[in-house]
């Protein structure tokens, strides 16, 4: 009945491990007008785009209606470099199983997701009066689009890579120790924005701003782990197949000592093959459920929430200078599952998670050098661990997130402008404890250009790219399972990384 041992165990290693559930990142989008793609310091500036970056610096556009309509297409990649080493393994094929199903030498194994947008729509307008004014703005103010990897995650994958290790454990003997599986997960995140806000003008020095955004979060996620396969006694099989095959022979023998019993009149012998028949059943319904865990899991769920972020600005100008500063307060939100399938049981449906949007506090400075020449500086403030996300997760960052903006325009002629700036966000992660390869953010600089040219008297279109370069962020730690009294501890290892690249067009109007 060593099979029947083999079957316990592999059942309460796969009942004890879940997938990680899908949670939220620190990430805030800022790139919301074709102006900040080719100079991210604007907010010191003054520009239809402010009713964004600079709300009360808008005040001081001419009397009219200002309008802004821009088109982004982003294209990013997510990569995470997994490892993993059983240590009590060491010296045996199963001492780093990402290496049985396409590790490298080093038994790590790159798990890589492509996320797009290919259409990313925002607009601004404004209508000043002598002294006050009135904005509009539509945004996507937070989430990273959408992202799928076609491989799945090492999170998913490490479950099925011990089991070959497992099998081992019970004596199980391989020619080619090996494992498979067919992963996939797509996931799409989004929170909408739809901003208001009112400014008044005090003087040609002075401006201040008040306003609120109204945001809607929609995520959605699809995934599956189905064909999972390991080699069993020099053939690779479908573990699902395999148990319930097993499953079939165990009811088949529970049956004939049954029948046997039936047939013996001998009180001894009677029992002799009762007994076995009962041995055989309850090995058929081990056998049985074990193959349960590894049928084909499937995963179909929505998030919905909302949130009101208020938002207030001030602008001063003075001689060449301009100053400008906004605070967005932290937006309390959850997000409510609307689940159609969930093979997991991690994503119950109708159950709320928070998802709190991080508060920002922004400052920024414009200089001009020449009447056509200007140069910007920028500073933005997070407050990352005021937001409220599932299990607490903001406890386990180090800090908050800062940046770092400059940038400089010149006006080549009257109806051509070229600007180019950089931005550098550096996130505190801690001890990376933060971190999963379902969401992840890294520390990074981006640098952007572009140009602004005069079509027509009234209107501007204006042309931008910038890319985003990430540093790699390692984490490492230990995880010790149990199950069956027996304790298998292994060392994990994920190396993050990522790239971002946007290109932008928009058209100003002014009325």
């Amino acid at each position: 009945m060593n099979k029947i041992k083999l079957a316990i165990l592999v059942l309460c290693y796969y009942m004890t491990t879940t997938i990680p559930a899908f949670a939220g990142g620190l990430l805030t989008n800022t790139n919301q007008n074709i102006a900040f793609n080719r100079n991210m310091a604007r907010d010191g500036a003054i520009g239809i785009d402010g009713v964004y970056s600079n709300p009360a610096g808008v005040a001081f556009l001419p009397k009219g209606l200002h309008l802004s309509f821009n088109i982004q297409n982003v294209y990013q990649t997510r990569t995470i470099m997994s490892g993993m080493t059983v240590p009590s393994l060491k010296g045996t094929p199963y001492y780093q199983p990402f290496k049985l199903y396409g590790g490298d030498v080093n038994g790590i194994k790159q798990f890589r997701g492509k996320a797009s947008v290919p259409v990313l729509p925002t607009f601004q307008i404004a209508l000043n009066y002598d002294k006050i004014g009135f904005q509009v703005g539509f945004f996507e103010s937070g989430g990273g689009g959408q992202c799928t990897f076609n491989r799945g995650l090492g999170s998913f994958e490490r479950q099925v890579a011990l089991i070959p290790a497992l099998l081992y454990s019970q004596g199980f003997q391989t020619t080619q120790p090996g494992y498979s599986v067919d992963s996939y997960i797509k996931g799409q995140q989004y929170v909408f924005g739809l901003q208001f806000g009112t400014t008044y003008k005090f003087n040609k020095h002075l401006a201040v701003y008040g306003g609120f955004r109204f945001n809607y979060a929609f995520n959605k996620y699809q995934g599956n782990i189905t064909n999972i396969a390991a080699e069993i006694n020099g053939t690779q099989e479908n573990l699902y197949n395999y148990f319930g095959d097993q499953a079939n022979t165990y009811s088949q023998m529970a049956f004939y000592y049954k029948m046997r019993s039936s047939e013996m009149t001998d009180p001894t012998q009677k029992a002799n093959y009762e007994a076995l028949s009962q041995k055989y059943t309850q090995g058929a319904q081990q056998m049985g459920n074990t193959q349960k865990q590894f049928a084909d899991k499937y995963l179909t769920c929505n998030q919905y929430g909302w949130g009101i972020t208020p938002i207030i600005g001030i602008d001063y100008k003075i001689g060449k200078w301009n100053f400008g500063t906004r605070l967005e307060f932290t937006t309390h939100m959850n997000i409510e599952n609307d689940t159609k399938r969930d093979d997991t049981g991690l994503f119950t449906d109708g159950v709320n998670t928070p998802n709190d949007l991080p508060g920002i506090w922004t400052i920024g400075a414009q200089y001009s050098i020449l009447p056509n020449v200007r140069v910007m500086g920028s500073y933005h403030y997070y407050f990352d661990k005021d937001a409220k996300m599932a299990n607490d997760k903001q406890k386990l960052l180090g800090g908050n997130t800062k940046e770092f903006l400059c940038g400089a325009e010149w006006d080549i002629t009257k109806n051509i402008l070229i600007s180019a700036g950089c931005q550098h966000t550096q996130y505190n992660l801690g001890n990376g404890s933060y971190l999963t390869d379902m969401s992840f953010v890294t520390s990074n600089n981006s640098y952007g250009f572009g140009a602004k040219f005069k079509i027509l008297k009234n209107t501007s279109l204006s042309i931008a790219y910038f890319f985003t370069d990430y540093e790699h962020k390692k984490k490492e730690y230990d995880q010790t399972i149990t199950q069956g009294g027996q304790e298998i501890k292994v060392q994990n290892s994920d190396d993050f990384s990522r790239t971002n690249k946007v290109l932008g067009v928009g058209l100003d109007i002014d009325l």
